[in-house]
């Protein structure tokens, strides 16, 4: 909005002519996501404490995480609309609105909030009731990602060609697998399982105060830069990545992301004033695969993204061993997070060794970019 309005103006003020750089826009959506959220998140906690909308540890199956996370019953959650506005609102004024990743991300914001919405909705309604059930939940998410999915393919084909099918490794240079098997529907699966995995797994994530927020602002100024190079026709062939027109405007997306994340971390580092519940985590997850797929750099995402990625695999191994090894547990708790909770570190301390982690996972990613 700005950028249309400003950058009209150019010839009339020639300043103005700096609208025209994603990176200066892209710096402009972080300063104005993370100023929205200072703005805004006074009130939105003040209005969920009004209406008693508060997290409820008393749901956990574990007893010991019940009584480690029994302080937390009077914190308001779903301040994953801070977020939420932030980043819709740093987009608009700052991203090209005639840009169609641009657009597909806003759906991809809204949508995948409506999800996590009524998710949170239902666990608050019903005492009984842990949220949306997982068939449910899944469906939701593979018909958004769907869409989502069928709409980028059918712009990245159109703009790129065949090699917009293609899955690109990182470290190898000429490491290519087609996935354009029966018109595409190999490209079509891993969208659906980069989109909808990530939204999991940055709500499996979501456990302990600042956790989610601030490795989602790590791994988005990560896929910023990723985003960059690969929308700039030049940076693209000197990398030996491919080049995807339109692309670098979904720099200025991550940055609103990180910048959004930045701000709620404010009221959401430990002691949390607000957690963002699965409003914000599905929301900020969705967002983050659908980026990479964009980008067409899904396993990049998986570097950058390591932390989410490890999540998801140690409540896949604790769930595996538990049902084919009798009972017996690889973790104290899953996910990973609560096993070192369980083991006597403090959530303050695992939340910054996590940040740690995710921030040397974030330069290996951006590392392989070269190395190729």
């Amino acid at each position: 909005m700005i950028y249309h309005l400003l950058y009209s103006l150019k010839e009339w003020f020639p300043p103005f002519n700096v609208f025209r750089y994603v990176s200066f826009r892209a710096a402009l959506a972080a300063i104005l996501a993370f100023v929205i959220c200072l703005l805004i998140g006074p009130r939105v906690i003040a209005f969920l404490k009004r209406r008693e909308i508060k997290e409820k540890t008393t749901k956990s199956d574990s007893p010991e995480l019940r009584d480690l996370h029994q302080h937390k019953d009077k914190v308001p959650t779903m301040g994953g609309f801070i977020i939420l506005i932030a980043i819709l609102g740093a987009s608009l004024f700052c991203a090209r609105l005639d840009n169609i990743f641009i657009q597909l991300g806003l759906l991809c914001t809204v949508g995948f909030g409506i999800v996590g919405f009524i998710d949170d909705f239902i666990k608050l309604t019903y005492a009984e009731r842990h949220g949306l059930s997982s068939r449910r939940k899944f469906f939701l998410q593979f018909a958004l990602s769907a869409a989502l999915s069928f709409a980028i393919f059918r712009f990245l084909v159109a703009a790129t060609g065949p090699d917009a099918l293609n899955l690109y490794f990182p470290f190898f240079k000429n490491l290519v697998l087609d996935l354009s098997v029966i018109g595409g529907v190999g490209a079509f699966l891993v969208t659906l399982f980069v989109i909808v995995g990530f939204s999991n797994a940055v709500n499996l994530t979501d456990g302990l105060d600042g956790l989610a927020a601030g490795c989602v602002l790590i791994a988005s100024a990560a896929m910023a830069v990723v985003c960059y190079l690969v929308g700039n026709v030049n940076y693209a062939e000197y990398l030996n990545l491919l080049y995807v027109r339109g692309s670098s405007e979904l720099t200025i997306f991550c940055a609103a992301i990180a910048g959004a994340s930045a701000g709620f971390l404010w009221f959401n580092c430990h002691p949390a004033k607000v957690f963002m519940g699965d409003t914000g985590s599905l929301a900020l997850g969705g967002l983050l695969g659908f980026i990479a797929v964009a980008a067409r750099q899904e396993l990049m995402l998986f570097i950058v993204g390591g932390v989410f990625v490890v999540e998801v695999l140690s409540v896949i191994l604790q769930v595996g061993s538990y049902r084919l090894r009798g009972g017996k547990r690889i973790f104290a708790c899953a996910p990973l997070h609560h096993h070192f909770q369980f083991k006597g570190d403090h959530e303050a301390k695992v939340t910054v060794r996590f940040w740690i982690v995710a921030g040397i996972m974030a330069v290996i990613g951006l590392a392989t970019i070269k190395l190729r």
